[in-house]
């Protein structure tokens, strides 16, 4: 009778393990795979100076995890070396080996993405464009510029995206299709990361 509950007790404890195994494995797949929104705002509208142009948007920045892979040196196993000197005498001492392995930390990336419209109030003449221009300061202080530019009479929709970014300036401005000539709104926000 001992030994048939004892089978019964193993079988049962098998068929839990074979239930329950998938149900973890897929709950630390999402788990790892699972992305939130740190950040989601509309940001504008701005003016050029003179009221011609107008820029508006969006900005969303997402937290996403990810396997940040580098090469660690592990001690793996201690072994007594012991050796005689010249008078006859026996020294010892532990020696460590240490082998190098591929390991793995979680790590984060913010990813961000920008959605922009342009309107041009004033579509004809000189300086008909309007322009917008963005400043993208990242979080080591490198700063790139992107800018985007409508000349018709209808609104531009722009985007741009990128990842781990402290600032988000815009300008938005007055000019022809080659560059902007003046009419700068000055530096707005559109992002600024939390401290």
């Amino acid at each position: 009778m001992r030994f048939v509950s004892r089978i019964l007790l193993g079988v049962t404890a098998a068929t839990l393990v074979a239930i329950g195994a998938p149900v973890a494995a897929n709950a630390t797949t999402t788990s790892a795979t699972s992305a939130t929104t740190s950040y989601d705002a509309d940001w504008g509208p701005y003016y050029s100076s003179d009221h011609k142009a107008k820029a508006y948007g969006h900005v969303s920045v997402e937290k996403k995890k990810f396997k940040h892979w580098y090469w660690k040196w592990v001690p793996v196993q201690k072994k007594k070396v012991c050796w005689k000197d010249s008078d006859g005498d026996k020294h010892c001492k532990w020696v460590v080996k240490k082998v190098k392995k591929h390991v793995w930390e979680w790590r984060y990336d913010h990813f961000f993405t920008v959605h922009s419209t342009l309107h041009d109030k004033k579509w004809w003449g000189k300086n008909k464009c309007a322009w917008e221009k963005f400043k993208v300061v990242h979080e080591d202080g490198s700063t790139y510029f992107k800018s985007f530019y409508n000349c018709k009479k209808f609104p531009a929709h722009f985007s741009f995206h990128g990842k781990n970014v402290a600032h988000i300036y815009v300008d938005v401005s007055r000019g022809n299709k080659f560059h902007s000539t003046g009419y700068n709104s000055g530096w707005q926000d559109v992002y600024h990361a939390a401290a």
